[in-house]
């Protein structure tokens, strides 16, 4: 059973940036695909970034000058570096493992973007 564990989320005004952090369990971390999603309220779960074992990126059109994606595989670890952040970035943060059997989630981490 994989384990996903996001942190670094919290109250950012306008502009601002964070860097989100999700930890995996598992030995096998380097050999999966990982991805970031977001959900707003109201709104449905929508993808935000993705990195491919080998280290290959893909980025919301809409995000991809403020947002970067990368991975340690030597710690489990994927991030989100989120620069200039504006309010419409407000959500909840998830982190996903995609196995050939199925998607593995994090429970979250709320970004809330305000003055």
């Amino acid at each position: 059973q994989v384990q996903l564990v996001e942190s670094g989320g919290g109250l950012v005004q306008p502009g601002g940036s964070l860097r989100l952090s999700c930890a995996a369990s598992g030995s096998l971390f380097s050999f999966y695909a990982m991805a970031w999603y977001r959900q707003a309220p109201g709104k449905q779960r929508e993808l935000v970034a993705s990195i491919k074992p080998g280290g290959s990126t893909n980025y919301a059109d809409s995000l991809k000058a403020r947002f970067t994606i990368s991975r340690d595989n030597a710690k489990n670890t994927v991030y989100l570096q989120m620069n200039s952040l504006k309010p419409e970035d407000t959500a909840v943060y998830y982190c996903n493992q995609k196995h050939n059997t199925g998607d593995y989630w994090g429970q979250g981490t709320q970004v809330t973007v305000s003055s």
